[in-house]
């Protein structure tokens, strides 16, 4: 049918309470031990695959043992170890700064408020979310990463386009606050498993009967604004 509900609210609801269904446990899918070791990997983690991301912190966390260590390390060095993801140079350099500024302003501990984190080279809401809700266990926003971004506007929550916008536009009474960290993970799972960027399997989606950009019923994806 792909008919969403009256209401952004609504529509949301719906989306929230099927996915939960359908993923129960949603969690992080990058590996840390640590907050610092979380905020080097999110970094990383932009415009690149957790997976790939992954394979590159395995050898580089043994290198490295904290924000000492990176910035003491020579940036070109870094980005030596980490050559296989996207804009690595840029990169090398975020982390190497930002663990100077770690070291020189907090005392070497990653900071735990959005203003301090987005203080930090190469960190902005959507990286400081992640360390917020994993490393210290709190939820100020909501991370908003391509799959969210596709996924909230694909599915009629928001008709936003950039991630700061959708984040506020979500927040503003169509996310429950109470789901504002679980909302991305299950987004996340679903826009992996089912709803891809180009090729979505709308048969088989849990939320086809709802979704106003259902191939089956729609011939525009309101991802984009393109045809299928």
């Amino acid at each position: 049918m792909g008919d969403p509900l009256d209401t952004r609210a609504a529509q949301a609801s719906e989306v929230i309470e099927r996915l939960q269904r359908e993923y129960p446990d949603p969690e992080i899918s990058l590996d840390f031990s640590n907050r610092f070791e979380l905020l080097v990997a999110v970094i990383l983690s932009a415009q690149c695959t957790d997976e790939r991301v992954n394979g590159v912190t395995a050898d580089l966390f043994e290198t490295y043992d904290g924000p000492a260590a990176f910035a003491a390390a020579d940036v070109d060095e870094i980005a030596s170890h980490i050559d296989s993801i996207t804009y690595y140079n840029s990169k090398a350099g975020y982390i190497h700064d930002a663990a100077e500024q770690i070291i020189a302003a907090h005392d070497g501990a990653v900071p735990d408020t959005m203003s301090a984190l987005t203080d930090l080279p190469g960190v902005g809401r959507k990286t400081a979310n992640v360390v917020l809700q994993h490393g210290h266990d709190l939820t100020e926003g909501i991370v908003v990463d391509t799959h969210v971004q596709r996924l909230s506007r694909r599915l009629g929550i928001t008709e936003e386009e950039r991630p700061e916008k959708i984040e506020a536009d979500l927040m503003d009474g169509v996310v429950p606050e109470e789901h504002w960290k679980n909302y991305t993970h299950w987004l996340i799972a679903h826009g992996r498993d089912t709803c891809t960027a180009r090729n979505p399997d709308c048969e088989e989606c849990v939320l086809e009967d709802v979704c106003p950009s259902s191939k089956l019923d729609h011939a525009v994806d309101l991802a984009d604004g393109s045809e299928w």
